[in-house]
């Protein structure tokens, strides 16, 4: 991908050496709140139950990061790539929704190192990168773009940015209300819960496509970044993350959709431009 480095985004937020603080002070969480976290996890279409068992279950705390300026500084690179990519995506999207005659809100990309609170409660960096719509907030440890080449078999800038917009496109969503209608069917009807989630993932995988698109059309792409993506969209699919890490896929517990899917609508985005292309839910 062609981009400049060389600056950092005024909506970027780095809390990797702030320490990732011990979340619900490190006790033993009740039943409600594991229910709660549960009904996040189908909402949000990640898991993010696991890590607080470990903190709630044995009574141990998060892990605490500490300051790493050698690490900081080998990383310093892909900090301004993704400053680069939130910028570009976000103003995107200003001017589509503009164009619509609506607002759009900046989201804040917090850069995080093991662990992190947010809005939606206490995650470790093995939830992967998230939204969350109670903050507004992206949030990534950026070990996270290591694993995507080393484990997934996806590496290369614009697979790098195709995460970030996806999570971008989440915050489209809520900016649009399409989260909260969407949570508001799963509470509706608990049997949908899993299918509408996967509704609300590829959505935000096509809207990832809108964005490319626009790249597309300013000369920004370069040879081979469409796969890049595509190999992106294909390896966090939920039949190929399935067979990594159970060795057999289950459809009906699928909560982002096939690999199929993923790079069906991201293509789909990639290939209109058009957000109206968009709509998940009408399939």
């Amino acid at each position: 991908m062609r981009w400049l480095p060389g600056g950092r985004s005024q909506d970027l937020e780095d809390r990797r050496s702030s320490g990732a603080g011990r979340g619900f002070g490190g006790g033993k969480l009740g039943l409600g709140v594991l229910l709660l976290l549960g009904i996040l996890s189908l909402i949000f279409g990640r898991d993010l139950l696991t890590p607080f068992l470990s903190v709630g279950g044995g009574g141990t705390s998060p892990p605490v990061s500490t300051a790493d300026p050698a690490r900081d500084s080998a990383e310093e690179p892909m900090v301004q790539f993704v400053s680069f990519v939130l910028d570009d995506a976000q103003k995107t999207w200003e001017a589509i929704l503009a164009s619509q005659g609506k607002s759009y809100p900046r989201a804040r990309l917090v850069l995080f190192r093991d662990g992190v609170d947010s809005a939606c409660g206490f995650a470790e960096a093995a939830v992967g990168p998230f939204y969350c719509p109670g903050d507004q907030n992206v949030y990534i440890d950026l070990g996270f773009y290591e694993e995507l080449k080393r484990r997934f078999g996806a590496p290369g800038d614009f697979a790098q940015a195709y995460v970030l917009a996806h999570e971008i496109g989440h915050h489209v969503q809520n900016v649009l209300g399409v989260d909260d209608q969407v949570r508001r069917a799963q509470q509706q009807d608990a049997s949908a819960r899993n299918p509408l989630s996967v509704k609300l993932e590829l959505q935000a995988d096509c809207f990832a496509g809108v964005w490319a698109h626009s790249t597309s059309e300013r000369g920004l792409l370069e040879s081979g970044d469409v796969e890049e993506a595509m190999g992106a969209a294909s390896a966090v699919g939920d039949d190929n993350v399935q067979k990594m890490s159970r060795g057999r896929v289950v459809p009906e517990s699928f909560t982002h959709g096939s690999s199929e899917q993923r790079m069906s609508w991201f293509n789909r985005g990639l290939r209109s431009g058009d957000p109206s292309n968009c709509n998940t839910f009408a399939n």
